[in-house]
């Protein structure tokens, strides 16, 4: 059976580089991948899948509006996919995730997601929210803060920087630091508000 899959993880972790050393297995053994990306992540121009390492491949690009579910099957339709893979999958809208389950079920192929949990005040994003819900297999992709724990959070920093903590939860192209919960600060930074109470 077909499962689906989400690899998560805070900034610079080395998902897109995972992701692009998984798709090479395949293709090294002769099996169609597809790759997929956001439109909106064009850092490394859109339609591009990019590393830190200096790895760069093509990919379909897509935005909120995007039928996985129909491309996948047309391109199977073309010839056989063994896998997908889809970077920055926290972009995906809700539709989008319940599209990749149905190519997991329906379709019978295997869909690899990376991307990130929450954003930089400890939000879910809305992809990611129903990826860790609805995926058959969870695995994190462990990187560290500047103290040496693990980092879980992904703290915004402005051109000078500085943390940032307030604006829209997508931005491209900005500074990001991985962070331990502790250091992250999350009770200084989450939009849920709490305060203990005097002892």
């Amino acid at each position: 059976m077909a499962k689906l899959y989400f690899y998560y993880s805070a900034m610079n972790a080395g998902k897109s580089t995972t992701l692009l050393q998984a798709a090479h297995n395949y293709e090294e053994r002769g099996m169609r991948v597809l790759l997929f990306t956001p439109q909106i992540d064009d850092r490394a121009g859109v339609g591009n899948i990019s590393s830190r390492l200096g790895l760069t491949r093509e990919a379909f690009s897509f935005d909120a509006e995007f039928d996985l579910f129909v491309q996948i099957r047309d391109e199977q339709k073309k010839s056989q996919v063994a896998c997908v893979f889809i970077d920055e999958a926290q972009f995906l809208t809700s539709k989008q995730v319940l599209q990749l389950t149905m190519v997991c079920d329906r379709i019978g192929i295997p869909v690899l997601c990376y991307g990130l949990r929450t954003d930089f005040r400890g939000e879910p994003f809305e992809g990611s929210k129903y990826l860790l819900a609805w995926a058959d297999v969870l695995g994190e992709i462990k990187t560290i803060c500047y103290t040496g724990k693990k980092a879980i959070m992904n703290a915004r920093l402005d051109e000078s920087g500085k943390r940032v903590t307030e604006g829209a939860q997508v931005a491209i192209g900005l500074n990001y630091v991985s962070l331990s919960r502790k250091e992250f600060g999350l009770e200084h930074v989450s939009p849920i508000q709490y305060r203990p109470p005097e002892e």
